[in-house]
């Protein structure tokens, strides 16, 4: 099965510093929703475009562990789109067959710039996602939808 077209949310995240609000689902069924910053990537190990973040929330992980259903929504200005999919976590505390300590490490510099970032100190970065235990949620899309 192809994935869905991602072109639009890479036009989207070239104009707001990839902002996009995610929703995850809570024990109670209820939506837990926040602010992010994501982009378009290829998976660390099938190669397929998903879109990805870099969170360190302990809600958060704990409820996408749980249930990895989730949807984000992209925005500037009055042109949206959303991605609803599935969310595989890459970190610390969430091993991945293929991605070793120094692959996790590029990887989370990868979705940083997906998302528009830059940084002036690539070893600070790195220490920091380290010392907060980082993980990257990478949203292997199952719809994408909106007015792009």
């Amino acid at each position: 099965m192809d994935s869905p077209d991602l072109a639009p949310v890479r036009r989207l995240v070239a104009l707001d510093a990839g902002l996009a609000s995610v929703s995850v689902v809570r024990a109670d069924g209820t939506p837990h929703s926040s602010l992010v910053n994501a982009g378009v990537l290829d998976h660390p190990t099938t190669g397929r475009p998903v879109v990805g973040y870099v969170t360190y929330g302990p809600v958060k992980l704990r409820n996408l562990r749980a249930r990895p259903a989730t949807s984000l929504l992209f925005r500037a200005g009055w042109r949206w789109v959303g991605v609803d999919g599935s969310s595989e976590l890459i970190g610390p505390d969430d091993p991945a067959d293929g991605v070793d300590a120094e692959r996790l490490r590029l990887l989370l510099r990868e979705v940083f710039t997906a998302a528009g970032g830059t940084h002036n100190d690539w070893d600070d970065y790195d220490r920091v996602m380290a010392a907060e235990r980082r993980a990257v949620v990478l949203v292997e899309p199952t719809k994408v939808y909106g007015n792009p």
